[in-house]
């Protein structure tokens, strides 16, 4: 538990660092580009085109909205906080090894890294979120309130991508082969978590699997907050129960993991 809390002190630490580093790659990132930082909105809504007419149009057996609510606006609800997992996940677990100088030629924290791609992740989210919000509030889908559930959305996943950030920079640096690893079951957990499909509506085994994906309930709570609001956290006490139990057991791994090579990284490359 000390390694654990010695990690999170190192965030909060440098919650000013990571802000202004996090604000300064996203510029950096579309410098060149034209449109600028429109790619934030821009890249998200061709995705959402190619899975619609994919999902949408191609394969309407495979897509079960609730009554009175569009397709497309179940779509993106499940797909931008899955974009926003993915992309927090990806840049994360290579973010010590893309930044390695940095780490070893100055005393930089590199656990900093890791909350920065969340964050850059996040602001990415956001603009997709407000899309979700400006549609929300047209069609009246759920109280304002509801809103506020998405700090809980946040917070959880910070929690959960950090904790598996933390074991997989790590991991990837010691052996490259886990890169190939985690790029898999990204891939995998894409189908496995309903964004174009409904928890209930497809095979027990799936809706088991389903059950078993922490990602799953993270994408139910973003949904939930937006275009459901039956509840203000989605999910049993069960479902909580276990998810948060899987976010201590991989930040205690993480912390322990990250805690011990923090110093060796180098050695490994």
């Amino acid at each position: 538990m000390n390694h654990v809390i010695s990690v999170f002190r190192e965030q909060i630490q440098n919650l000013n660092l990571i802000w202004k580093l996090s604000i300064y790659n996203m510029k950096s990132q579309y410098s060149n580009h034209y449109l600028g930082l429109f790619w934030n909105i821009l890249q998200p809504l061709m995705q959402v085109l190619i899975y619609y007419l994919v999902f949408g149009l191609g394969l309407r057996g495979a897509t079960a909205p609730d009554a009175g609510i569009p397709f497309i606006v179940y779509l993106i609800s499940g797909l931008f906080p899955w974009l926003f997992i993915s992309q927090s996940i990806n840049s994360g677990s290579n973010a010590i090894q893309a930044q390695i100088e940095l780490v070893t030629k100055m005393r930089f924290p590199s656990s900093v890294l890791l909350s920065m791609s969340f964050t850059s992740s996040l602001i990415n989210l956001f603009f997709m979120t407000m899309i979700v919000i400006v549609i929300s509030l047209f069609n009246g889908y759920v109280n304002p309130i509801h809103y506020l559930s998405l700090i809980y959305f946040v917070f959880a996943s910070f929690a959960i991508i950090f904790a598996i950030n933390l074991i997989m920079s790590t991991l990837i640096i010691l052996a490259r082969d886990f890169r190939n690893i985690l790029q898999n079951f990204i891939r995998m957990g894409f189908f496995l978590t309903p964004i174009f499909w409904q928890p209930g509506d497809r095979g027990n085994l799936l809706n088991v699997i389903s059950d078993l994906n922490p990602f799953a309930y993270l994408v139910m709570n973003y949904r939930n907050s937006l275009i459901y609001g039956d509840s203000i956290l989605y999910g049993t006490i069960e479902q909580h129960i276990y998810f948060w139990s899987i976010v201590i057991v991989l930040l205690t791994v993480g912390s322990y993991l990250y805690t011990k090579f923090r110093y060796k990284l180098v050695d490994y490359l």
